[in-house]
C-alpha cells in the first residue's frame, strides 16, 4: 500500500468514526448518518482498489525485471554487433547493416 493511501485511510476512518460518535450532537448543521455511511462506502471502495493495485503490482514486478533483463540483452548484443560492423566496414557502408552513426 503506497504511503498517501494508507495515509488517507487512517485519516478518513478517524474521521468517520468521529462523526459517528457524535452524529448526533450536530443535527441538521452537520453530517447525517447517510453521509458517513457514503463516506464509509468510499472508503471500502479506496480499500479495495488498493488491494487490486497491490496484486497487479506483485505480478509486475517480476515481468518488469524480466523484460529488463531481455532489453540488456538486446543492448548488448546491438552494441557488440555495431562495433565489430564498424570495424570492419568503412563509414560509407554503415547505413547498409542499419547503423546510421557517423564517426
Amino acid at each position: 500500500m503506497s504511503k498517501t493511501i494508507e495515509t488517507q485511510i487512517e485519516k478518513s476512518s478517524q474521521l468517520v468514526a468521529g462523526l459517528r460518535k457524535h452524529v448526533g450532537e450536530r443535527g441538521e448543521q452537520g453530517i447525517s448518518t447517510q453521509e458517513i455511511a457514503e463516506m464509509e462506502q468510499a472508503l471500502q471502495q479506496l480499500r479495495e482498489a488498493n488491494a487490486e493495485v497491490d496484486r497487479l503490482r506483485e505480478e509486475l514486478s517480476p515481468k518488469v525485471k524480466h523484460m529488463n533483463d531481455v532489453l540488456n540483452g538486446v543492448k548488448t548484443a546491438y552494441a557488440d554487433t555495431k562495433k565489430m560492423l564498424k570495424g570492419y566496414y568503412p563509414q560509407e557502408r554503415w547505413a547498409d547493416y542499419g547503423i546510421p552513426d557517423k564517426r
